[in-house]
């Protein structure tokens, strides 16, 4: 039995990856369509060795299809998801829409699948540098709660979109050629450089949109409005995938090798942690990877009771951090829905 299934923004970034990704996967589709805006119509996009047309968004019939992909902005998921729920479809929303409705899913498949059976219609996948901590902290979150948490991410280009990983492209070559580059995508030069995430700041707290987002969204993936988070958010000029260091204290102690045993086998996960060779998790890596690399694992020092740890994480953004969890979702409603 196959799904009629739909992408909509498939000439994204992430769009593209999920139909990449529902191909690879070998995802049961008996029909496949790319939805895009207006401007989009016609836009080809590939799905396996087939080539399809973009469909307009505000044409097409979404009760035709039985699940959708959504990898649009946050604005245009809350006005559109909606109303192709009510059309029939499952929703997987990549945006930010609907991830903090109490009333709406938010999934990682490898930590809280069965939160999947609440949904009313729209299941909204989290944030990605909250999905790659996440992935490193659960293994061992499950065994030994993780009561407090301090992160700091290194984000790639990737996760603005396209138009910031040709920027970076750009930007570096003229800083090579040792000619004047003018950002428009990003507001800071980005060759060369790092600085904070460019969401907003809340003027109480000082953190901006996607620390909040972090802090957030991890406490209800994890169903622990109590657990301790900190995050700083750094934008670094790497193309694609993302970087975390990661501290986290438990409520008993435990050691480093204890948690290369829980990680080791963890589904999603894959252990990178050689220090004779000084080879831990590195976005080059985990670029094009599905799973998340872990590793640098490590006493905290400043904590002389041997209940934290330090780790370093690395995951695709474009995969595991959005297009990948989506399809993954969506691997979980096959016996709730109907072609």
């Amino acid at each position: 039995m196959g799904y009629r299934v739909a992408v909509v923004g498939a000439t994204g970034n992430v769009g593209r990856e999920m139909l990449n990704i529902l191909e690879e996967v070998n995802f049961p589709v008996e029909t496949i369509h790319a939805i895009a805006s207006r401007k989009s119509i016609g836009v080809e996009v590939s799905f396996g060795d087939k080539i399809i047309r973009c469909e307009d968004i505000e044409q097409f019939d979404f009760s035709r299809v039985d699940i959708v992909l959504m990898s649009v902005s946050g604005a245009f998921s809350k006005e559109w998801s909606p109303k192709i729920g009510a059309a029939g479809p499952i929703v997987i929303d990549n945006s930010s829409a609907f991830r903090m409705d109490p009333a709406v899913p938010l999934v990682v498949p490898e930590i809280n699948a069965a939160a999947i059976e609440t949904h009313s219609g729209i299941i909204a996948n989290p944030n990605c540098a909250a999905i790659i901590a996440l992935m490193a902290m659960w293994p061992i979150h499950r065994r030994n709660r993780v009561r407090r948490a301090t992160l700091a991410t290194y984000q790639a280009a990737s996760g603005a979109g396209a138009a910031a990983m040709a920027e970076l492209r750009e930007a570096t070559r003229a800083f090579l050629d040792d000619h004047p580059f003018e950002p428009k995508v990003l507001p800071h030069p980005y060759a060369f450089n790092l600085f904070s995430h460019n969401t907003k700041i809340d003027p109480a707290t000082g953190y901006n949109d996607e620390e909040t987002k972090v802090i957030n969204e991890s406490r209800k993936i994890l169903s622990d409005p109590e657990i301790g988070i900190g995050v700083t958010c750094i934008r670094v000029p790497v193309l694609r995938a993302h970087a975390i260091a990661l501290t986290i204290e438990c409520e008993r102690p435990i050691t480093p090798n204890e948690a290369r045993a829980l990680l080791s086998d963890a589904p999603g996960v894959r252990l990178v942690d050689d220090p004779e060779r000084n080879y831990f998790p590195m976005p080059s890596d985990a670029s094009g990877a599905d799973d998340v690399l872990v590793g640098r694992i490590r006493r905290d020092l400043s904590d002389p009771s041997g209940h934290s740890l330090a780790l370093f994480a690395a995951g695709d953004q474009l995969l595991k951090g959005a297009a990948l969890n989506a399809v993954q979702i969506a691997e979980r409603l096959l016996p709730q829905t109907s072609a």
